[in-house]
């Protein structure tokens, strides 16, 4: 009969299959009756109220468009008064309460929930996470039936626990009690308010809905730095809850005169407040507020944390921020952890004995590197070096590519014969080349007449040679000096080709003789929407280079995804980019020192410090959060992309044009 049943109201319609295990899923403490009233709704929408939408298939799409804030900054959704003005009005009150949980103490997950995931970590069993949450739905429901209220202890969960996992109760308490300790901290908007009070005399009281207990909430109370309150009321103790307004009259029996509360839910922080005599001060939930601006197509735990980490920064009331900062909190800081993570191991790996940071995107990443390794700073160093440098340098040995960045990437871009061979430093040139293809000075580099201007170049190749060869001897100086004692080293960039490290290895040991064989490590390769999109195959194959985002044989949804055309790259490049010009190239310089030179500084480089300064906030916040953790997360190229795709999408175009503009010009030369 049951099978029967199954067949008729579950897996007939694929669609109302997939929502109904969502459902599930997502409610682990749903009951039968609750569950088959759903399945019933559902098959009701579909065959009495014709909604045949639900019968496609409910599936995950590939690639998420979360909501962006439509003009201005995201954290000016949340702006709040400061801490001080609240703690202000707060003490015109004889008696101040504050919830606990969200309010005064933040968890660093999206979903408090997730801290589940650590205790089945810790215990080895799998699938914990919902079975805890049901065990305290079920212990819930049995304490309704036995007295009529729904609170309970955390040894009444673990009994419920115990009896589905043979887990040992006490055993099993104390893992989710201790990672329950280490995950609290302190709200710092909060702990200012706190602390402003407190100096005042004021009594300040704590209530929460909470099966952890008075004791307990205490404890992670003072270890969170706010001692001092004159009582701390929690529901599995006194068997009610602000929810059903049992804690505000246990509240109002200790407590006389006017009383403020302070706590993030509207109906038991507010209406219930305000209902039994309390003026309520909401503070909007701070992972409520920010989650729906935040991808959650990425792994548990660490997604999890990210999503905390940033919706406590942009939506805790603190400041409100840049739109420059917040994109590189949100986006740059995690992907910066998890490619210095990346190349940490690699280098381990592999015994690389000197990372190099190529200019200029490995400006922060260097930052961020030493702040995570203190102890490896010494074997790291920022170097320049640039497509430009490179080309002139290794046009000896790379002569196609010399000619595809100077010729063909110009071709039909506007510009003059002239205006090529001054960036290619050839102008001694322009005037033997001008009378060899037939053609003016201040004539525009087009498909037609290319071909003619690489034919005397290439007919002119040792002189070609011969110009840049104060440069090459000057860059080896640069390097010897750089590399010395050292006989491996990689060189990291954000990408794309990998040319860069490419034609560095070519020059360092080919060009100079320096015996340090160069390996790449990337961001991300060219993607399958690059004009070229297998230049780099070679040298991934043989492991020359690496990439940590996407390549063709990692992640290929996103190498697939990622579209140069569309911006992509400079997405990425903004958020590494120093605030500094180009590096033009080694020159001879005084006293036989090289000489380097730059192109013109970008116009705006507080914006983009704003940008590095963002990213660093945000590794801060997740070394922190490790601390207290007591393990490094796992960042997959994979998680580091997420918060990227919703503002690669057509929906966030606008809001990225105002930060595009930030870049120079793409062109070398």
């Amino acid at each position: 009969m049951a099978d029967t049943l199954r067949r008729l109201f579950l897996y007939r319609v694929p669609g109302i299959r997939d929502r109904y295990e969502r459902k599930r899923r997502e409610n682990p403490g749903m009951g039968r009756v609750s569950a088959a009233l759903y399945l019933l709704w559902l098959n009701a929408q579909y065959h009495l109220l014709l909604r045949r939408s639900l019968a496609r298939p409910a599936l995950i799409p590939p690639y998420e468009e979360t909501a962006q804030p439509a003009g201005g900054s995201e954290s000016a959704l949340s702006r709040r008064e400061s801490p001080e003005a609240l703690a202000e009005r707060l003490a015109a009150f004889d008696a101040v309460s504050f919830d606990v949980f969200d309010t005064l103490l933040l968890r660093p997950f999206s979903d408090p929930a997730d801290l589940f995931y650590l205790v089945g970590m810790s215990l080895q069993y799998p699938d914990f996470r919902r079975i805890r949450i049901a065990a305290e739905q079920q212990a819930r429901e049995e304490q309704f039936r036995r007295r009529g209220t729904r609170e309970v202890t955390l040894e009444e969960i673990w009994a419920q626990v115990e009896a589905q996992t043979g887990i040992p109760r006490e055993a099993g308490l104390q893992t989710e009690w201790e990672w329950e300790r280490r995950c609290c901290c302190a709200n710092p908007y909060m702990r200012r308010v706190f602390d402003r009070l407190l100096r005042r005399g004021k009594p300040l009281f704590a209530l929460s809905d909470m099966y952890l207990g008075g004791a307990r909430v205490r404890e992670l109370l003072e270890n969170a730095g706010f001692s001092g309150f004159a009582d701390v009321l929690v529901s599995g103790d006194c068997g009610c809850s602000k929810s059903d307004g049992g804690l505000y009259r246990r509240l109002k029996e200790r407590a006389r005169g006017s009383l403020a509360h302070v706590g993030d839910n509207e109906q038991a922080d507010g209406a219930q407040a305000k209902r039994h005599g309390l003026h309520p001060f909401l503070y909007p939930n701070v992972q409520r507020r920010g989650e729906p601006f935040r991808p959650h197509d990425m792994s548990a735990v660490t997604g999890s944390v990210y999503r905390g980490i940033v919706n406590a920064r942009l939506h805790g009331g603190e400041a409100v921020y840049s739109r420059e900062y917040e994109y590189g909190f949100a986006c740059g800081g995690l992907f910066a952890a998890g490619y210095c993570r990346f190349i940490h191991a690699f280098a381990q790996a592999r015994g690389i004995k000197k990372i190099l940071f190529l200019s200029r995107d490995g400006a922060l990443l260097r930052q961020v590197y030493c702040r995570m390794y203190p102890q490896e700073a010494g074997a790291t160093a920022y170097a320049y070096w640039s497509r430009l440098a490179a080309v002139k340098l290794t046009a000896g040995c790379y002569r196609q590519e010399y000619f595809r960045r100077f010729l063909y990437h110009k071709a039909n871009q506007g510009f003059s014969l002239r205006r090529i061979l001054e960036g290619m430093e050839l102008s001694g040139l322009l005037h033997p080349l001008c009378r060899a293809v037939g053609a003016g000075p201040e004539q525009e580099l087009t498909h037609k007449n290319v071909e003619n201007v690489k034919s005397y170049l290439t007919d002119a190749w040792d002189a070609v040679l011969e110009t840049y060869r104060p440069q090459r001897e000057a860059g080896r100086d640069y390097y010897r000096r750089l590399l010395s004692g050292c006989r491996s080293a990689a060189a990291v960039d954000i990408g794309w080709a990998g040319s860069g490290a490419v034609m560095l290895d070519c020059a360092v040991n080919r060009l100079w003789g320096l015996g340090c064989p160069v390996t790449g490590i990337l961001a991300g390769t060219n993607a399958a929407r690059s004009p070229e999109p297998d230049a780099a195959v070679p040298f991934l194959l043989n492991g020359k280079l690496v990439s940590y985002l996407f390549s063709e044989g990692e992640n290929r949804d996103l190498w697939k995804l990622h579209d140069p055309a569309q911006g992509h790259n400079l997405y990425w490049e903004l958020l590494l980019g120093a605030p500094e010009g180009s590096f033009r190239g080694f020159y001879p310089g005084k006293d036989g020192e090289p000489a380097l030179r730059f192109g013109a500084p970008p116009a705006e480089p507080g914006r983009i410090r704003e940008i590095h300064r963002g990213a660093l906030d945000f590794v801060e916040r997740l070394l922190a959060a490790e601390g207290r953790l007591g393990f490094a997360l796992p960042i997959s190229g994979r998680d580091a992309y997420a918060p990227m795709i919703p503002l690669e999408s057509g929906k966030s175009r606008r809001d990225m044009a105002a930060l595009e503009g930030l870049l120079d010009d793409a062109h070398i030369g």
